[in-house]
């Protein structure tokens, strides 16, 4: 992770140092990934009876689940009127349910458990951005009705004018909580009951049926009964699901605003990609978070200009703001038909469970998969359970699928038109570069040394591009990202970039006498 795009959340909030597998192991249940989704499968699994193992690749919370805006809410990013269309009144119903008890449970959860977490119930306010249809809060207000959101309101007038002084929705009873002390707090709760939970464990292997085990990089075998994959983007798929939802990068940053200056609440607009906003109430002064400006992961050449159109959105909305104190970015996965992929994974045993697909509703979406797979291992129905299957295919979204995947098939043309060389490569910056007929990904360290890995990313072969915010290499494809020395750090690939060697002489920039000499060595 770049220490210079660390979240609100992350900074300076320490998180429960827990050691990595060691040894061999056995379990009801092997989770994979330590975010929101896995550890509220867990703390639900131990309340059940059940046995669980929780393995994480890096540290509790250190995914997506940290970088969120942690928004809790029944306003979706599809909205209710453009689902009906794909999944009918009836699943409508459904979705609405969901959401809605996503926040009943975790405020229950926190209740019980007595989590200091910061958590606030908050109204959620969805605007009409001026480039939207003219009708579409009347038309979202009554999709909301018949779905059930009895609660939603067409209000006449903006609680902040300086964002709009049109009619928006307003949305009852959100919720906003501090991610990083709720997912501590659980995961300290869990081991209270008994649960287990790795991190710093790589996973190599995972192998459903009558002998389910997990493997990991170390050779260390966790056997168990079921396994749930909650890392954001299944590691254990190659095409079933990939091929349905498309990775985006999401920008945030936390401006500082005088006390109250702005009111609590969730805000949305209906800009596509839209802009989601909160404030974090302080002891001085809040933070205002704004998110947006998503654009398809690794298909961006300057990420940093998303800082700054950020910014410059949220001083022309609210001027009350000052300095940005944290920035930050992360990675959504947008199913081609809106809603989340969550219970048994396709094309595999019937004890393999996957969580994913979240759009911008990763928080809610995440506990009600927890309560899904919960009960798929239970043996117990779920009311919800067929709507978001993982293996559905709903040909009303045929139009998005084809479009998504000729965007993934366009970007293999890489492999033909990549010729960059290294003349004029910054230190701490990356580039891909031919050499021979093999791609090579390139960085340059802060003295001058260069770590030289395959650009092919090892999930199917897409060629990664340089991340000059996050300082990672991404895949166009599928999304997968890897730090700048090729280690991974996020799927659907499980291992790293592939380390290599410049066969042909490669320059630095000569019009630059202060550029120390490049040592080429691959990734050890």
């Amino acid at each position: 992770m770049n220490h210079e795009t660390t979240s609100l959340w992350m900074s300076g909030m320490p998180v429960p140092e827990l050691p990595p597998l060691i040894k061999d192991t056995t379990a009801d249940v092997c989770i994979v990934g330590a975010g929101i989704a896995g550890l509220t499968t867990a703390y639900l699994l131990l309340k059940s009876g059940k046995s669980v193992c929780v393995l994480e690749d890096t540290e509790i919370a250190s995914g997506q689940s940290g970088r969120t805006t942690a928004q809790f809410s029944t306003c979706l990013d599809l909205r209710y009127f453009e689902l009906q269309k794909l999944h009918g009144w009836e699943c409508n119903r459904l979705i609405a349910e969901s959401h809605k008890a996503a926040i009943a449970l975790v405020t229950s959860i926190v209740k019980e458990e007595d989590i200091d977490c910061d958590l606030e119930f908050v109204d959620g306010y969805l605007f009409r951005h001026e480039d939207s249809e003219l009708n579409i809060l009347d038309e979202e207000f009554n999709a909301c009705i018949r779905a059930g959101l009895t609660e939603v309101t067409l209000e006449e007038s903006s609680p902040v004018p300086t964002l709009s002084r049109d009619r928006c929705l307003r949305f009852e009873h959100q919720m906003q909580l501090h991610p990083v002390k709720y997912l501590s707090a659980l995961a300290k709760i869990i081991i209270a009951k008994g649960g287990e939970i790795y991190t710093r464990t790589h996973v190599q292997k995972i192998e459903g049926g009558s002998d389910a085990k997990v493997t990991t990089s170390d050779g260390k075998v966790v056997s168990c009964k079921s396994i749930l994959v909650a890392t954001n983007s299944p590691i254990n798929d190659m095409v079933a699901i990939h091929t349905k939802q498309a990775p985006y990068r999401t920008y945030v940053i936390a401006m500082t605003i005088p006390k109250d200056s702005v009111p609590r609440g969730l805000f949305w607009d209906t800009q596509d990609p839209y802009h989601y906003v909160r404030v974090e109430p302080g002891f001085e002064h809040d933070k205002l978070i704004v998110g947006g400006e998503d654009h398809k992961t690794g298909q961006e050449h300057n990420p940093e200009e998303r800082f700054r159109a950020l910014e410059y959105w949220t001083r022309s909305h609210f001027p009350m703001v000052s300095e940005v104190k944290n920035k930050w970015s992360g990675q959504v996965l947008e199913p081609v038909d809106g809603i989340a992929y969550m219970g048994r994974n396709p094309l595999d045993h019937e004890n393999v469970f996957v969580i994913t697909g979240h759009s911008g509703n990763g928080m809610t979406y995440s506990t009600v998969g927890a309560m899904i797979v919960r009960d798929q291992i239970l043996g117990v129905h779920n009311p919800w359970e067929k709507l978001y299957r993982p293996s559905r295919v709903n040909l009303k979204a045929a139009a998005e699928y084809l479009k998504e995947n000729s965007n993934v098939a366009a970007q293999y043309a890489d492999w033909i038109f990549t010729k960059d060389h290294l003349n004029g490569l910054f230190p701490e910056q990356g580039i891909v570069v031919r050499d021979g007929l093999k791609l090579v990904a390139v960085y340059k360290d802060s003295d001058g040394e260069l770590t030289t890995v395959s650009a092919a990313c090892p999930h199917l072969k897409g060629v990664v591009r340089w991340n000059s915010v996050e300082k990672s290499w991404d895949c166009p494809c599928h999304g997968s990202r890897f730090d700048s020395r090729g280690k991974v750090i996020e799927g659907p690939a499980f291992s790293d970039l592939k380390p290599v060697a410049l066969s042909t002489p490669q320059t630095t920039n000569p019009n630059r006498p202060d550029e120390k000499p490049s040592t080429t060595h691959p990734v050890r």
